[in-house]
């Protein structure tokens, strides 16, 4: 006798980013109908890869890195089977160079979380001193509505050289005037837990075949509605639940025994959801593609101190830059900028500085909100006031700024307020 499986409740998951990607596996796992749809004509969000005519190959839009002890990360790709799609190297190491004096070096924590490599000056930051890391102490213990530099100081070797730009890089908002708590909350799961939680690792061979499409075949294969370029333009209330969706191209009721997830931008869910306030001010990430096969001695991701290209990754295939906090950047020729961008990649890697290479230079505007005091205090958490109606993304309340980690986690967790009211 065949026995028959019941399928719990459908949720539909509004958003195919990272956060609907997340929350939509989280879902089909634990047995609910899923149905899935994006405005855009494919996954990822602003996590994508796509083949792009002018550089003649696949590239991801951003060079987007997570760190080995990301835990969500690691737990969602479990979930999806592609945890062997992340790369990296063995140990923990950080390699800089510096465009003013040429000078290069490597930081190299040990795996422990008891740090006895600042005591090792090969290890650390050069010009650096033990107690210039302890004074880091503070910020671990940051208070609401405290800023970085309010904490620790914003001057000397290991500032410049280290802590100012990896946390230019988390948070993509100027180091000294961001939120504190939010960098509190990235040392705390990566720096002060020993080298071992924060080796750097990178989507490999690209960010959709890491983190999307092996989502997308495991929620087919679940039986998941998956549905792109459907625009959803408003959601009908009816006392305290949302009854129906309305999408550009008609209205679908949700049932009373259904839940509903928004996973849209920030500025998006804000226009759909009466009375919900979100952050307001957004930062740029601009990032450069170069075709062209990197010296053998390359690093796979160099650190560059005094210039505008701030990360130099090394792919088997091409060069790719990233510069956060870019809005000072974004209305300058692309062009001019790529041939800029590339006079520092050329210097740094002894490589001919012309002819240009085939490059591509994506710009996003409104990479992340800006992880400041005021703007973080405007994310809303998960829940809302209707009852089969919660909120994933990464500008959501989720204590981290706006990461892979931060987005695969709001995801899990709308997941499982979705699965509480689905019922």
């Amino acid at each position: 006798m065949t026995q028959k499986v019941r399928v719990k409740p459908r949720v539909r998951v509004v958003g195919a980013g990272l956060a609907g990607l997340s929350a939509a596996v989280e879902l089909a796992a634990a047995g609910h109908a899923v149905s899935l749809s994006d405005s855009a004509r494919h996954a990822g969000g602003r996590c994508r890869s796509y083949a792009d005519a002018q550089i003649g190959m696949t590239i991801d839009n951003g060079n987007h890195l997570v760190l080995s002890g990301n835990r969500a990360v690691h737990a969602y790709l479990r979930r999806i089977g592609a945890s062997d799609r992340l790369t990296g190297p063995a140990d923990t190491h950080f390699s800089f160079v510096d465009m003013a004096t040429g000078a290069r070096f490597t930081v190299r924590p040990n795996d422990g979380p008891l740090p006895w490599w600042i005591l090792s000056a090969g290890r650390r930051v050069p010009g650096s001193v033990a107690r210039d890391y302890l004074a880091l102490a503070p910020l671990l213990r940051a208070r609401a509505g405290t800023r970085v530099g309010d904490l620790v100081p914003t001057h000397g070797p290991l500032w410049q050289k280290l802590i100012e730009p990896v946390l230019l890089a988390a948070l993509n908002t100027a180091a000294a005037t961001a939120s504190a708590p939010l960098a509190a909350a990235v040392m705390r799961e990566t720096l002060a837990r020993g080298g071992r939680a924060y080796r750097p690792q990178i989507a490999t061979p690209t960010l959709a075949a890491a983190f999307v499409d092996p989502a997308l075949d495991q929620l087919r294969a679940a039986g998941a509605e998956v549905r792109f370029s459907r625009r959803l333009t408003g959601l009908d209330f009816s006392g305290d639940r949302v009854a129906a969706l309305v999408f550009a191209d008609g209205v679908e009721p949700v049932a009373a025994n259904e839940a509903v997830i928004l996973a849209v931008p920030a500025p998006v869910a804000a226009a759909l959801v009466p009375g919900l306030a979100v952050p307001t001010l957004f930062n740029a990430i601009i990032s450069v593609h170069f075709r062209l096969v990197p010296p053998a001695d390359a690093p796979p991701m160099l650190g560059v101190l005094g210039g505008t290209a701030e990360w130099i990754f090394a792919f088997p295939d091409r060069i790719s830059v990233t510069i956060s906090a870019a809005d000072r950047l974004i209305d300058r020729d692309r062009t001019e900028l790529a041939a800029l961008v590339w006079s520092e990649v050329a210097a740094v890697l002894g490589l001919p500085p012309a002819p240009l290479p085939p490059w591509q230079l994506v710009k996003e505007r409104r990479a992340t909100f800006a992880a400041t005091v005021e703007q973080d205090a405007l994310r809303p958490p998960a829940t809302t006031r209707w009852t089969n109606l919660s909120l994933a993304g990464d500008w959501t309340r989720t204590g981290l700024p706006a990461t892979i980690e931060g987005a695969l986690r709001s995801g899990v967790t709308a997941a499982r307020l979705a699965g509480i009211s689905a019922q």
